[in-house]
């Protein structure tokens, strides 16, 4: 007999919000919840390239564009609330003072290693390169930058990192669910970026009212403390 199984197709923002939810994203215990997460921007390429998705948890914006070109089920979408793009330092480290602006510039300046996801495809990693031209210092930290495909795997790097003071930037949520790095805070104005993450039924989805269900779940007002523990605030 087959298993249900609702298949996620995710920002890797939602990774750790995903598992702390474990078996109450599900309807009843024999439904599974397996899920592929990584850059948004990659997760939009894997579906347009048939791989099977019932669940997207992608940024609202790109659920919007997918939701117009058909992609998915018109209706279906709910925000699951905002996640801030972040600082993070290995555990145990001292932490820096970014509180401002000129605090971020100097604190990026003296470390050894920056740690962050792909600056094409995903949110954080688009932003960091924003924010390294605006404060001037792109050609200073050209040398030092360590790009990974996706917020986990920069900030599984940067715990492994041997260097004196490597630093990381991305999604708070995925900070948090990362064992070995520690959130130091969020970015400063005018540098802040705060993301909103949008659940939504795939249109190929096998069985879009369970997912819909799984949705309602993710977003079910009882589960504030969950998601504001793995990372995620109230939607804007």
């Amino acid at each position: 007999m087959t298993v249900p199984t609702v298949q996620i197709l995710s920002g890797g923002a939602a990774k750790g919000l995903v598992g702390a939810m474990g078996p109450r994203l599900a309807d009843d215990p024999g439904v599974r919840i397996e899920g592929t997460f990584g850059a948004v921007g990659a997760m939009r390429d894997l579906l347009r390239s048939g791989t099977p998705a019932d669940l997207l948890i992608l940024t609202k914006s790109m659920i919007a564009d997918l939701e117009a070109s058909g992609e998915v089920i018109a209706g279906s979408a709910a925000d699951i609330g905002s996640v801030a793009t972040a600082v993070a330092v290995r555990q145990g480290a001292p932490l820096p003072l970014v509180g401002r602006a000129e605090l971020l510039r100097e604190a990026l300046l003296q470390t050894d290693e920056l740690y962050f996801p792909d600056p094409s495809l995903a949110t954080a990693g688009i932003h960091v390169v924003k924010v390294l031209a605006a404060l001037g210092i792109a050609e200073p930290m050209a040398a030092r930058l360590r790009p990974f495909p996706n917020g986990a795997t920069a900030m599984q790097a940067l715990a492994r990192s041997t260097a004196p003071q490597p630093i990381g930037i991305t999604q708070a949520s995925e900070i948090l669910s990362t064992p070995g790095v520690t959130l130091v805070a969020s970015l400063p104005e005018p540098h802040a970026l705060s993301t909103v993450y949008t659940a939504a039924v795939a249109s190929r989805a096998r069985d879009p009212a369970r997912t819909q269900r799984a949705i309602a779940r993710l977003v079910e007002p009882a589960y504030e403390d969950i998601r504001a523990k793995s990372g995620f605030g109230r939607p804007d």
